[in-house]
């Protein structure tokens, strides 16, 4: 492989300790038991140029922030997701690796925003949850018939018969993400079958899953209507379901062979590895 093809890839898309080992955990840790190694963890991020330090101190935080927790075994650490880690990696994955759904739009959730304390938090779990911010007070998602987990604030549906569509145009940063595709094509596009060996390959698969992570968990699914002319999401789906495809299998091969928890080898779900590659295969 040549090293100029994944700094490019990394030049256009960035990436820091913390949100990569976010990444790790919901690509290959999550489906083969939810623990790993922190040798592991540090390899898999030396394939993106992160060093030993920052990688302990990005571990110490996500400790910290409860979304894994540490065990010792031997002189060895060990560190698996907690389970309201868990839950959140599985409503993730759904919107990475499955299909985007193509139900007609049914209407919009909308949620009001209180004042004062609390505020903040509620801002950041619906930003989470891809609503968008479309007054000082009141956030905005399309309704596809996606379930939704309790919100803690007064939450309503207005139907497709109420014109919200100006609302809903200014209340996600639309530019900033057509963006972010626009550096995802030119860092991956030239990645397209590459001859790599199985440490490279996993390397690719996770800068990958990084960088259109975070486009796909950002992506509100608006209809095509209240989207730019040029919008590339399914551009950008497309290439990340053909780069992820090809560099899977040397890439489980390299977990197959090098990645540990505290009883031996990581042993994948096969139900949720199958149910991902079927999902990507038919895109």
């Amino acid at each position: 492989m040549s090293p100029d093809l994944l700094d490019r890839a990394l030049a256009a898309n960035p990436v820091s300790a913390g949100a990569f080992i976010v990444t790790l955990y919901g690509d290959v840790v999550a489906p083969r038991g939810g623990e790993i190694w922190m040798g592991n963890i540090i390899t898999a991020c030396a394939a993106v140029g992160l060093n030993e330090s920052r990688v302990r101190t990005a571990v110490s935080r996500l400790v910290a922030a409860k979304r894994i927790e540490g065990v010792k075994d031997g002189r060895r650490s060990f560190y698996r997701l907690t389970p309201a880690a868990e839950d959140e990696f599985q409503r993730a994955a759904r919107l990475i690796y499955r299909r985007p759904r193509v139900e007609p739009l049914r209407g919009w959730h909308l949620v009001t925003l209180p004042q004062g304390p609390g505020r903040e938090a509620l801002v950041t779990r619906l930003t989470r949850l891809r609503f968008g911010m479309a007054e000082p007070y009141l956030a905005i998602l399309p309704d596809r018939g996606d379930g939704l987990p309790p919100l803690g604030a007064p939450h309503f549906r207005a139907t497709t018969g109420d014109d919200l569509s100006e609302m809903a145009r200014t209340a996600w940063p639309l530019d900033a993400l057509a963006e972010r595709m626009r550096h995802f094509m030119e860092g991956f596009a030239p990645l397209e079958g590459l001859a790599c060996s199985p440490e490279e390959a996993l390397g690719l698969r996770l800068l990958l899953v990084h960088v259109y992570r975070d486009i796909a968990l950002s992506d509100p699914a608006l209809p095509l209507g209240l989207l730019p002319d040029d919008w590339q999401g399914p551009e950008v789906r497309a290439l990340f379901a053909r780069l992820y495809l090809h560099l899977t299998s040397g890439a489980d091969a390299a977990v197959a062979r090098d990645f540990i928890d505290r009883d031996g080898p990581l042993r994948a779900d096969p139900t949720r590895i199958a149910r991902r590659i079927a999902d990507l295969s038919y895109d």
